[in-house]
């Protein structure tokens, strides 16, 4: 066993409203220079749509991420060994059109225009070329358009849903979205890390942060290609790749990532996880079916007397132990099972995590009876009959299998009908209490997840371990490793905290 820690990450997409604070806040702090206009670490796509860049999802484009070649894994796209056939067009490249052409206004001619009988305009100009541009994209352009023709329509994970589920998606009556915050997922099998020729990628060995070394940055861009999700960027200006840091420097003062501290909905939760790395390639092989819970295995009890002594043994501070166990991300996802990785299928491990959204409570007609003609008693309709299909949160979230969508809601309709039992009265408490049995939960768990889903506090949502640097770099290095040669005249040490 080879114990090691990850910083993770949960977003609870019931409490997520939509309003871009997070990506604003990142923009400001992390993408104000030339070059990176169009970056955004984090984002806010609506669903269904084809977010940013447009139709990341669909890898038969992209050829993002891994695949199994026999009894090996295989980068779909490029990596060190192929980069050289494409090292002048990579086809499978976002293009601007992908992204949007950054742009601002001509404000000097509010200010200088000549007198005249109509009031000046700010025209839209190119933040690449400077000239006036036809703005037809942005990065949530697409905004509350989910169910639409001409956005939704083209959604990869519409796929395997019926002609008629698609219709009813697109009809002003059942138009439904929700909003999805990305950032980078900082894997424990990352594909931009695998793929770099000049080996600037890696993962620090104390908190499992994906970074970019800008002094080796060779501009290859096969990081950009690599990531499935589509968060590595490359900087225009300067020749070097980008990409979401989760705000290291202020997690090493004890702070959260600006995204997380400023998000408005409070949907966001970050803790330490402890996992088993002798196991990645070997879960990560797996067939997609048993991605979903193998990923889960992978991650250790931190309570467990064995682990405990794995990871002391294997240089884990203390400290981190500590964190590991008041994690609000083991409990999500190891404890409760209500939050899942976005895309397993990719194969990079992802350690973000997300709890599915429900729909709200049904509206109330004249008649005491629910617009889909259910009756008033029954106060919640079932899960499963929620505008947006299960196959469709499937295929975002769990490798297509509705079965672990449908666990995952009904664990959360149970706990929404017991606090509705003990606050309201309105359904019976044996009613209540035979839904969370039906849903492998029980009382004690429900007022759990309640009050860390509705009444956390800062330190319940975010509990930073201290990073130890000085003892992470000690407990990763081998004396008997020298730098090896990467290709191309560039040298990188053959152990990068993985």
């Amino acid at each position: 066993m080879n114990v090691r820690s990850q910083i993770s990450m949960v977003f609870h997409l019931d409490k997520c409203i939509g309003c871009h604070t997070c990506s604003v806040a990142c923009k400001n702090i992390w993408t104000d220079r030339k070059g990176t206009e169009y970056m955004w670490f984090n984002n806010v796509e609506t669903k269904p749509g084809t977010g940013y860049p447009t139709q990341w999802e669909d890898q038969g484009k992209y050829h993002g991420g891994w695949e199994v070649s026999g009894d090996k894994l295989r980068l779909r796209s490029t990596g060190k060994g192929r980069i050289v056939t494409n090292i002048f067009h990579n086809p499978h490249l976002p293009t601007m059109d992908d992204y949007y052409e950054p742009w601002t206004y001509k404000y000097e001619d509010l200010f200088n225009a000549p007198a005249g009988t109509d009031q000046p305009t700010a025209m839209p100009i190119s933040k690449v070329t400077g000239k006036y541009i036809d703005i037809k994209a942005g990065p949530n352009w697409d905004d509350d358009l989910g169910g639409s023709p001409i956005y939704a329509a083209n959604d990869p994970n519409l796929s395997g849903l019926g002609e008629e589920q698609r219709q009813q998606l697109q009809a002003l009556e059942r138009l439904v979205l929700f909003y999805f915050p990305r950032i980078c997922n900082h894997c424990l099998n990352p594909a931009c890390v695998a793929s770099c020729p000049s080996g600037a990628l890696y993962k620090r060995g104390e908190d499992g942060i994906v970074l970019i070394n800008q002094k080796r940055c060779r501009a290859w861009r096969s990081c950009v290609a690599a990531c499935p999700y589509k968060k590595t960027y490359y900087n225009w200006s300067t020749g070097k790749s980008e990409k979401c840091l989760l705000c290291y420097p202020r997690l090493e003062t004890g702070q959260a990532p600006a995204c997380f501290h400023s998000c408005v909905g409070r949907i966001r939760y970050l803790g330490v996880l402890l996992y088993d790395a002798d196991r990645i390639a070997e879960i990560a092989k797996l067939p997609a079916d048993k991605l979903v819970e193998a990923q889960r295995e992978i991650i250790l009890d931190p309570n467990d007397p064995n682990v405990i002594a794995e990871a002391r043994r294997c240089g884990v501070h203390e400290s981190v132990i500590e964190s590991a166990q008041k994690s609000p991300v083991y409990k999500f996802v190891k404890v409760w099972k209500i939050a899942l990785p976005p895309h397993i299928e990719y194969r990079t491990l992802p350690m973000l995590f997300y709890v599915p959204p429900l729909l709200p409570v049904l509206g109330q007609t004249d008649n005491n009876v629910y617009e889909n003609g259910q009756d008033v008693a029954a106060i919640f309709h079932p899960f499963d009959q929620q505008r947006v299909p299960m196959k469709y949160l499937a295929n975002l979230f769990a490798c297509g299998d509705e079965g672990k969508i449908r666990y995952v809601l009904r664990k959360l309709m149970a706990v929404r009908a017991f606090k509705r039992a003990a606050t309201v009265g309105d359904i019976p408490m044996a009613t209540a209490l035979q839904a969370l049995s039906q849903a492998d939960s029980s009382d004690s768990e429900a007022e759990d997840i309640y009050r860390m889903t509705a009444l956390p506090t800062f330190a319940q949502r975010f509990v930073i371990p201290p990073m130890h640097r000085e003892e992470a770099i000690e407990a990763f290095k081998d004396p008997q490793d020298h730098k090896r040669e990467v290709g191309f005249g560039f040298t990188a040490s053959p152990k990068r905290g993985l």
